[in-house]
């Protein structure tokens, strides 16, 4: 059963420790790598606003009706942040397609198959600049209805996504899961733990470093997700580990290097600090919001921020027992029916 949307936070400790114990538990039918025989996969690029390109997987129902004018709907839908569209993003593309969905899994630029320089850059307008792309893709596609376009954002893609569509009403629906808001989270940290002084402090050292890199030094990165498991890491860096690090979901992209997959640029990163994907949330009203969160989650705190200040309609979906990593790929947890339903419900003709 779902939860209601007014339960109550427990607190950052109790949450940690049961992340602890479920992040190991992969009974939970784990299958990032998910392929099926019902769905056909094109690798595509198309271009953005700016000119630039990037890549994607096109995924279409093997038995769809192809012809120009059959009006299907599509969905578009991102990886969290830092990682690349062979990590969740496929998944839910695959299995979204197999309900009759034409759909996009994306590479945000500068990850990927996209292109970007420096490589793992942080710029959160083209971020969401990439699903307003896809929309202009899918509504190119002769068997796609252009009134029937949504999109999908997984952990950071879901605070994407909903910038992109405050000023992109072509996207008609919009349905994060494990909701990562980075502005807020880099600004303020976990339940607001980082002090204006302290990200005053990591801004500082972000400048000394770009006058170290304009020097002739090497770049350096912000690792999103350990490399390794020691005996004081965090129940949250045993989390992403048993995805990023194991065969679980582990991915590194033709060309990457394994040590900095997941990483943002140092002197990049603090571009997070003026990104505000919330604010006037509201305004994407009356387009339907659904915000599917883990009652286990550590980051559940933005997906209820989220829900509080979108307009209606809107529904917050609680996951019983799951944790934040939990709805990257494990399909016994995934509330997919609930996607498939609203998606049907909403993406409707005018």
């Amino acid at each position: 059963m779902l939860h209601s949307a007014n339960m109550r936070l427990a607190t950052l400790s109790a949450l940690s420790a049961a992340v602890s114990v479920s992040a190991q538990n992969m009974s939970y039918g784990a299958a990032n790598f998910y392929r099926s025989d019902n769905v056909t996969l094109w690798p595509i690029t198309y271009p953005t606003l700016f000119e630039t390109e990037v890549a994607g997987n096109l995924f279409i129902p093997a038995d769809l009706d192809q012809t120009s004018g059959s009006n299907h709907s599509a969905l578009v839908i991102g990886h969290p942040m830092g990682a690349v569209k062979e990590q969740s993003a496929n998944l839910y593309a695959t299995k979204m397609a197999e309900q009759g969905f034409v759909t996009i899994s994306l590479d945000l630029p500068f990850y990927g198959g996209s292109e970007g320089e420096p490589r793992n850059a942080v710029v959160p307008d083209l971020y969401a600049e990439a699903f307003s792309g896809a929309v202009d893709y899918l509504g190119n596609l002769g068997f796609v209805d252009r009134s029937r376009i949504g999109a999908i954002g997984i952990c950071g893609s879901g605070g994407f996504v909903v910038s992109a569509a405050k000023i992109d009403p072509r996207i008609a629906a919009v349905a994060t899961a494990s909701m990562y808001d980075m502005g807020a989270v880099n600004r303020q940290g976990l339940e607001n733990a980082q002090s204006v002084e302290a990200r005053k402090e990591v801004i500082a050292v972000a400048s000394s470093q770009r006058w170290a890199e304009l020097d002739g030094g090497e770049t350096e990165y912000s690792i999103g997700t350990p490399l390794e498991i020691t005996n004081s890491s965090t129940a949250i860096d045993r989390e992403f580990f048993d995805f990023y690090r194991t065969s679980r979901g582990e991915f590194t992209p033709a060309g990457s290097m394994p040590n900095i997959t997941t990483g943002r640029t140092f002197t990049s990163n603090t571009k997070f600090m003026n990104f505000y994907p919330l604010n006037d949330i509201e305004t994407i009203s009356p387009r339907p919001m659904l915000f599917i969160t883990g009652d286990q989650a550590h980051s559940r705190e933005f997906s209820e921020s989220a829900y509080e200040q979108a307009g209606e309609p809107k529904e917050l979906v609680w996951v019983p027992g799951a944790g934040h990593v939990d709805l990257y790929d494990r399909v016994d947890l995934i509330p997919f029916p609930k996607l498939v339903d609203f998606f049907r419900s909403n993406l409707v003709r005018d």
